[in-house]
């Protein structure tokens, strides 16, 4: 796209300048080897000439989530922060697994990152749950509420459910029309 800026996005959508960029991604993809830069100047010529075509996938498969481990379930989970929204958010939450190590998730600046352990990474929470994985996995993929599972027998109800509420709150659903090129 580097060499596409001087078409410039000047001309409302579908003038002479959208088309002009679009024939160029096309010539582009259509000389390139690479599949996934193909399919990208491709897919932005087509967007440029038709609109956003959106994708016909599911965005996050909910069988794939509850398999993956809690570290790549956390990475799942920080592509889903609303950045803009949560700017001035800092809540630490760390999990102290009763059926593994302790898992500590920190939402600051727009960022959602992750630790396992208690090392110097993990820093000082806000709140501590005690819980199985299992349960931890629920809350985070929504299946369980924080306030449903803070409520279950068994469990140790001295932490803030309002904490990890606001946590969960600042995630969002990915948008899956959104646009390749145009900005």
């Amino acid at each position: 796209m580097a060499g596409l800026e001087f078409f410039g996005w000047a001309v409302v959508e579908g003038g002479v300048q959208a088309f002009g960029q679009a024939d160029a991604l096309e010539q582009l993809g259509c000389g390139s080897e690479n599949g996934t830069w193909r399919n990208f100047y491709l897919m932005g010529a087509l967007e440029l000439r038709h609109g956003s075509v959106g994708t016909p996938t599911f965005m996050v498969a909910p069988d794939l989530l509850a398999v993956l481990p809690l570290d790549q379930l956390c990475d799942a989970l920080a592509i889903r922060v609303d950045g803009p929204r949560s700017w001035d958010a800092d809540i630490t939450v760390r999990w102290k697994l009763s059926d593994g190590e302790p898992l500590t998730l920190r939402l600051r600046s727009g960022v959602l990152s992750h630790a396992m352990g208690t090392g110097r990474a993990a820093g000082a929470p806000d709140v501590e749950i005690c819980l199985t994985v299992a349960e931890v996995r629920a809350v985070l993929l929504g299946v369980v509420a924080p306030a449903d599972l803070a409520a279950r027998p068994g469990v140790e109800s001295t932490w803030d459910v309002g904490k990890l509420t606001e946590l969960l709150g600042h995630l969002s659903d990915p948008d899956p029309h959104f646009a390749i090129v145009t900005p």
